[in-house]
């Protein structure tokens, strides 16, 4: 079992920076793949980037990539977002998650479509226009 606790959510104008923090429970935080998803109002929850177990490999949705940067600290437990030239269309819910399978722990890119073990409560990003 993992808890996952996420922070740094807020409003920001378009153009700006926010950084995503997710803090997780338990001793067995490097052996999980992580991943950050977000969901829009009105729309379904979507892929935005993984990590592997490592911090070594990482996988970003097209929108994102070249904007945002995920990353880990095995040693505090903690995996972050950060988020760079956000756009009006980056507005939603931004939730952390975690997944101890193989794909998930050695192939992000393999969570496109997962629907990980665990999840955080979600933290809210609105980027003003």
């Amino acid at each position: 079992q993992v808890q996952l606790v996420e922070a740094g959510g807020g409003l920001v104008q378009a153009g700006g920076s926010l950084r995503l923090s997710c803090a997780a429970s338990g001793r067995t935080f490097s052996t999980y793949g992580m991943g950050w998803f977000r969901q829009a109002p009105g729309k379904e929850r979507e892929f935005v980037a993984a990590i592997d177990w490592s911090g070594g490999s990482t996988y970003y949705e097209d929108s994102v990539r070249g904007r945002f940067t995920i990353s880990r600290d095995n040693a505090k437990n903690s995996v972050y977002l950060q988020m760079n030239s956000l756009k009006p269309e980056d507005t939603a819910v931004y939730y952390c998650a975690a997944d101890p399978g193989a794909r998930a722990r050695l192939a992000p890119s393999r969570w496109v479509g997962l629907n990980p073990d665990y999840w955080g409560q979600g933290t809210q990003v609105t980027v003003s226009s």
